[in-house]
């Protein structure tokens, strides 16, 4: 009795379920109207197509399997299929879809490779033998009819979109369009052999080939379950597509609202692929390349971003980075200030107000010229990309002088002073640097996110959002420098204040000797994190209100960078992994755990 029903809420509703419990800290209002869209585009689409098949009785429902009411004659448990299938599935293609920075695919649009072309085009016309097929094969009643209709009806829609989007369907990982089609399609053979076995629905003998894939699963019910998974993945990736174009190219779409309108995704269709900024995209390959290596907390944060504040984070990061190594690879004293004085003519260029009547066009070349006259060419990107309309000044300067103060430990001059060599003398220095190389960091990331969520937030919650940063800046930077006791030495540096050596009977020669000997050490660096961890607790308060689309990946950026404090602080064994190096890092698994946790607390 009511069978259908119950397959739903045996099978399609408890996966759903699961399904919106995994994606839901990482879903926001785009997904919410992608999938919408779709599941209305799927409904439509299918309604007629359905109805023709039952009236054909090419399916048929016992009426004790069926709750009763119909649609078209379509039972109100199947009209449901249509829905369920489609949010399951893109669900999937979702979560799967969440680590990709769909931008960097845009390249293929405009130069593919001669593969991708030839795939296409082999694509195109294979579906379109398919749709001819299909349709001689639906037309007179024999075995091959409910094969026929499948592809008759299925495959136009998959070679439009294939026409629309192959390219780039082409150009992403694997695991986010082979693993979206087929885990749902797994499961749902599954479920459907089960109810062809109990006979909670049935196919008309002498409309299909009396050929299972497995069990009672008739091919044709198996290609129906694998077509329907492929357009709404393929679906899913137009979408991705459109929005990459307006998210990627900013002179193309000046202003980008928190959500892109329906016209906007219009326009991005209609944009001719040879207005597209490819250095842009190779500018932002850069960037995340940058990013994956130097930082693995953050890079994966940064995937629980959306839109152009993602893409803009990571542009700040590359900028940050590059600086960072530009002065750190510097050969002596006097390469360190050149690096340093370039850097700050860079934002001179950008933010002093020479002439207010310059033409921007004129202004963006000039500092172009400049960029590529004074760096090395693989800065240039990094530079030109820079976010400068958005992000104030006072950080960025301040952060240049952050890099020039590392630059001390390595060069100062022929003297032998202690405080020349070592520029952190006392918890106000040691304070000042933190602020200059992370808390400036995080007072740029605020400024993004204000500009891409919430450009109207009143000026008192700005500010204090911008000290909570600053302050969990600095918390983050001093549980990088308890980590990285010993690496620090082995480079010659000691960032531990010499007010604290002095109390505890240490010289910094001591320090860099023995960075993993004496116990006193082991208790200053539990200092550095008791301090690491009250800024911590000032701090995460006032993380609430960040713009809920942001505050969650910002969240879980800080809690999986504290998390290396809190193993430190713990020392289990298994807990800390100590590279060759000697940076202690997380484990994967309790980073992701982690992350997780950050996640679902929002």
């Amino acid at each position: 009795m009511y069978d259908y029903a119950f397959v739903h809420l045996k099978f399609t509703i408890p996966l759903a379920v699961l399904f919106t419990a995994i994606v839901y800290p990482v879903l926001n209002r785009i997904h919410v109207i992608q999938t919408g869209c779709l599941i209305f585009i799927a409904f439509t689409t299918a309604l007629p197509w359905d109805a023709y098949l039952i009236e054909q009785k090419v399916w048929s429902y016992p009426p004790e399997a069926i709750v009763g009411p119909r649609l078209l004659g379509i039972p109100f448990e199947e009209l449901f299929f249509f829905v369920i299938q489609t949010y399951i599935t893109a669900l999937v293609y979702i979560l799967f879809n969440k680590p990709v920075l769909h931008a960097l695919h845009l390249n293929t649009q405009r130069n593919p490779p001669a593969w991708m072309r030839v795939t296409k085009v082999t694509g195109q016309l294979i579906l379109v033998a398919l749709s001819v097929w299909g349709w001689k094969a639906a037309q007179v009643s024999q075995e091959t009819t409910y094969l026929g209709l499948i592809l008759v009806w299925a495959c136009p829609f998959l070679l439009a979109i294939w026409t629309l989007a192959g390219r780039f369907i082409l150009s992403l990982p694997w695991f986010a369009t082979v693993l979206p089609v087929f885990l749902p399609t797994f499961y749902l053979w599954a479920v459907d052999e089960l109810a062809l076995h109990r006979g909670t629905w049935s196919i008309g003998s002498g409309t299909k080939l009396e050929y299972c894939l497995f069990g009672k699963l008739d091919i044709e019910e198996a290609t129906f379950f694998l077509v329907t998974n492929m357009l709404i993945v393929s679906g899913m990736a137009v979408f991705d597509q459109y929005l990459a174009v307006i998210y990627a190219f900013p002179t193309l779409f000046p202003k980008v609202n928190r959500y892109p309108t329906p016209l906007m995704l219009v326009q991005s269709r209609l944009v001719n692929t040879a207005k597209y900024d490819l250095e842009r995209t190779e500018g932002l390959r850069e960037g995340v390349e940058r990013l994956r290596l130097k930082s693995r907390s953050f890079y994966l944060a940064n995937s629980l971003f959306s839109g152009r504040l993602r893409i803009d984070l990571i542009l700040l990061y590359s900028f940050c980075r590059l600086a960072d190594d530009l002065v750190d690879d510097a050969k002596s004293r006097l390469e360190v200030l050149s690096w340093t004085a370039k850097l700050n003519h860079f934002l001179d260029l950008h933010y002093s107000d020479l002439d207010a009547t310059e033409d921007p066009k004129q202004k963006s070349e000039r500092i172009d010229a400049y960029i590529k006259e004074a760096f090395p060419p693989f800065a240039y990107q990094a530079l030109h990309l820079l976010p400068t309309h958005i992000l104030p000044p006072k950080p960025l300067y301040e952060l240049i002088k952050g890099f020039e103060m590392d630059s001390q430990f390595t060069f100062h001059g022929n003297s032998d002073s202690t405080d020349l060599k070592y520029p952190i003398a006392d918890d106000k220095d040691l304070e000042t640097y933190a602020i200059r190389v992370a808390g400036t960091v995080g007072e740029l990331c605020i400024a993004l996110i204000i500009h891409h969520c919430l450009p109207d937030m009143s000026d008192s919650q700005k500010r204090r959002l911008e000290s909570a940063a600053c302050r969990m800046g600095i918390a983050l930077q001093y549980v990088n420098i308890a980590r990285d006791i010993i690496v620090d030495a082995r480079i010659g540096r000691v960032y531990l204040p010499t007010i604290w050596l002095k109390e505890e009977g240490l010289t910094h020669k001591a320090v860099l000797d023995n960075p993993e000997g004496p116990e006193v050490i082991e208790k200053m660096r539990r200092r550095l994190l008791d301090n690491a961890f009250e800024l911590y607790r000032e701090a995460r308060p006032e993380m609430q209100q960040i713009p809920s689309e942001a505050r969650v990946p910002m969240i879980g950026a800080v809690e999986n960078y504290m998390e290396i404090g809190r193993v430190l602080r713990e020392k289990k064994v298994g807990q800390v992994f100590v590279r060759e190096e000697g940076r202690a890092t997380v484990p994967k698994q309790r980073r992701f755990m982690t992350l997780l946790r950050a996640l679902y607390e929002q």
